[in-house]
């Protein structure tokens, strides 16, 4: 008898059935290490579960995440629980989470947080030390792998910005035993031997152990210690490496880091055209400011009738020495009545002018009597007239 073979799409969902009848499946608690997360723009969360000595893949729907108390990432060892299913369309089976708590941080992403603690109280991703990307580089050194999209994007990127720029490529592996030996050399080639302008290290992105070269401390080390800028573009967007922090720059992704480093020629063009137009403008505008300045200096008195100015200086001084003439013989004048009336003060008060009275003065010995009991019989006095002295003795 002849056996009708079953589609591929009806196994899986038999499979997919025997498991959701499974009680044990529908209600798994599981222990692992968080791997290869992505939070999805949908709000779902894929990420893998691994242990020492195998992984399963993980689906975490929008519905569920609001209920976490904490934001999931790679290293990060956790507690799951959801239920085993089948996605039909690729034959594989995952864990459906509903829920998740933290349960310590795996041995890996623990590895990297001390490295990276140490190597931040060492000065290794201070600010200051950071050399700035040169504007317009001839020539860009590309380390990472000769095969992959990697390379074809930033040749892409860097020659449709700038068909001039010249890529030398200094294939390196990226991931692997190893790995980070042959990143150091290539670094350090390329120092030495002034190959490049500027240095993109790159990769695509993967989990912790795919990124973990560009988390070696040589590799950090080899960063820092370069004379030539290095951008770091290693991964996808929302991952971090060590080199991302060394590095002079980050891109989050390679395309990213080739627009970056190579300066787009059409938007120079545009730049440099805008530039043209205002240099031209502002030239216009100061040209035709200077032309009405000096319409308007050609029509002043100044230029009209230079000696106008000079003669009401003239005039000014006139009136000022007038002025100040007249100022003298007021005060004079002021001066001469107040002396009038002081010498007639002092002539009112002058012995002189009670004399021409018919007055006299009495002095003995040089002192004036001014008393009749201080005078004594046969005393010789001396008598002051307003014309002349006399003697006279005192009977």
């Amino acid at each position: 008898m002849k056996i009708k073979p079953i589609s591929v799409a009806e196994l899986n969902q038999y499979v997919k059935d025997k498991m959701a009848n499974d009680e044990y499946l529908n209600a798994v608690y599981v222990s692992g290490e968080i791997s290869n997360f992505k939070h999805h723009y949908t709000g779902h969360m894929y990420f893998t579960l691994k242990d020492e000595k195998a992984l399963v893949k993980c689906v975490m729907f929008k519905s569920a995440t609001p209920h976490l108390n904490f934001v999931p990432k790679d290293g990060m060892k956790v507690n799951v629980l959801g239920s085993v299913g089948v996605f039909e369309r690729d034959g594989v089976y995952q864990i459906y989470v509903q829920a998740m708590q933290e349960d310590g941080i795996g041995n890996l992403y623990a590895q990297y947080e001390q490295l990276k603690e140490r190597l931040e109280k060492q000065g290794l991703f201070d600010e200051s030390h950071k050399k700035k990307i040169p504007f317009m580089p001839k020539v860009i050194g590309v380390l990472t792998s000769n095969t992959g999209a990697v390379i074809r994007d930033i040749i892409n990127v860097s020659t449709r910005r700038n068909p001039n720029v010249y890529i030398r490529l200094l294939p390196i592996p990226v991931q692997g035993t190893g790995a980070a030996v042959k990143i150091v050399e290539a670094i350090q080639l390329m120092n030495e031997k002034n190959l490049a302008d500027v240095i993109i290290l790159a990769r695509g992105g993967g989990s912790l152990e795919d990124l973990w070269p560009f988390n070696e401390e040589i590799v950090a080390h080899a960063i820092y210690e370069s004379g030539l800028p290095i951008v770091s573009a290693v991964g996808h967007e929302t991952d971090f490496t060590i080199a991302d922090f060394v590095a002079d720059l980050r891109a989050p992704t390679p395309s990213a880091a080739a627009e970056l480093v190579v300066a787009d020629r059409t938007d120079l063009k545009n730049t440099i055209t805008v530039y043209q137009n205002r240099l031209k403008m502002a030239l216009k505008r100061k040209t035709d400011w200077m032309k009405l300045k000096l319409e308007k200096c050609m029509n002043s008195m100044v230029y009209k009738e230079p000696y106008q100015k000079v003669q009401q200086q003239y005039l000014r001084i006139d009136q000022l020495a007038k002025q100040m003439e007249q100022a003298v013989q007021k005060r004079v004048k002021e001066l001469n009545m107040q002396f009038s009336k002081e010498v007639t003060k002092l002539d009112a008060l002058s012995p002189l002018k009670t004399l021409s009275r018919g007055y006299c003065v009495a002095e003995w010995e040089g002192k004036i009597m001014t008393h009749a009991k201080e005078l004594q019989s046969n005393m010789e006095i001396n008598l002051r007239f307003q014309d002349g002295e006399a003697k006279a003795k005192i009977i």
